[in-house]
C-alpha cells in the first residue's frame, strides 16, 4: 500500500498559488504589453517554482518496498530493512545506512506540540457529570493512540512500523549465505569464475569511501528533475527580462 503524507496547509497554500499564478500568466498573454510584462511574468515565474518546491514538491512517500523523502532540491529512497531509527524533533529525521535525512515535511511547531499534549492529557481529566457522549470502543483506541501525538510523530511511527516488520521478514528469511559462512573458499588470485564484488558486504569499512547514487543499504540520493526544470524555467524567464528590458 502507498502511503503518501506532506503538510496539509502547504499543500492548501500552493494550490491556492497556482490557481492565482494560472489566472494572471493567462492575463498577461492576453493583455501583454511589452517589457512591463516580460518582468511581471518573470516575477510571477520566480514565485510560483518556490511555492512548487517548497509547498508541492515535498513529502514522505511509503510503498511496498521503500521509504521515499522528496525534499526540496532532492529525493531519498531507501530499502525498509535499511531504516535504521526514527526520530522526531521538530522535523522528522530518519537514519539510514549510516546516513542521517531530514524530512522538510511534515513538521511540528511548538503550538501544535503543545495542542497534542494537552490533548493527550484530557480524557483523564473528564468528570463523572461531563455531557459530551460516551465514545465507542474503536473511537476511544484511536483516541488513545493518537494521544500527545502529532501528526509528525504518527507518520514517524507508520515508517518505524514498516521498518520493523521488514527487519522481520528479513530475519525470517535469511538471503543465501556468503562464501565464508558456507565453507567455500575465495579465489585469492582472481580466477573464479567472476570478480569479486566490493560491495557485497555492506557492513565493510570501505563502503562508504565510494560516492555515488545508491549507497550501503540501497540508500539513493539524487537531484530532483521536476524541482530543477521549475527553477530553470523561472531562470530563462529573469534572462529573457532582463536581456528585453
Amino acid at each position: 500500500m502507498r502511503q503518501v503524507f506532506r503538510s496539509k496547509l502547504a499543500l492548501i497554500l500552493g494550490w491556492v498559488w497556482m490557481v492565482f499564478a494560472a489566472l494572471n500568466a493567462a492575463d498577461l498573454i492576453i493583455r501583454y504589453s511589452g517589457p512591463s510584462s516580460l518582468v511581471a511574468a518573470a516575477v510571477l515565474g520566480v514565485l510560483t517554482a518556490l511555492v512548487y518546491i517548497t509547498c508541492l514538491r515535498p513529502a514522505v512517500v511509503l510503498t511496498e518496498e521503500s521509504l521515499q523523502v522528496r525534499n526540496p532540491l532532492r529525493t531519498v529512497s531507501v530499502p525498509w530493512a535499511g531504516v535504521e531509527g526514527v526520530t522526531v524533533s521538530h522535523a522528522i529525521t530518519i537514519n539510514a545506512a549510516g546516513r542521517v535525512i531530514r524530512c522538510w515535511t511534515p513538521q511540528t511547531t511548538a503550538r501544535e506540540r503543545a495542542a497534542a499534549t494537552r490533548r493527550g492529557q484530557s480524557a483523564p481529566q473528564r468528570g463523572v457529570f461531563a455531557t459530551e457522549p460516551a465514545l465507542t470502543k474503536g473511537e476511544q483506541a484511536a483516541a488513545e493512540a493518537l494521544a500527545g501525538k502529532t501528526h509528525a510523530d504518527w507518520v514517524a511511527q507508520q515508517i518505524n512500523e514498516r521498518a520493523e516488520a521488514a527487519r522481520r521478514s528479513a530475519a525470517s528469511h535469511p538471503g543465501p549465505a556468503s562464501p565464508a559462512a558456507s565453507g567455500t573458499p575465495a579465489d585469492p588470485g582472481g580466477t573464479g569464475s567472476g570478480p569479486a564484488d566490493p560491495t557485497a558486504d555492506s557492513g565493510s569499512a570501505g563502503s562508504t569511501a565510494s560516492p555515488g547514487p545508491t549507497g550501503a543499504g540501497g540508500l539513493r540520493i539524487g537531484w530532483a528533475p521536476d524541482a530543477l526544470a521549475a527553477l530553470g524555467a523561472a531562470l530563462a524567464l529573469v534572462v529573457a527580462a532582463v536581456i528585453v528590458s
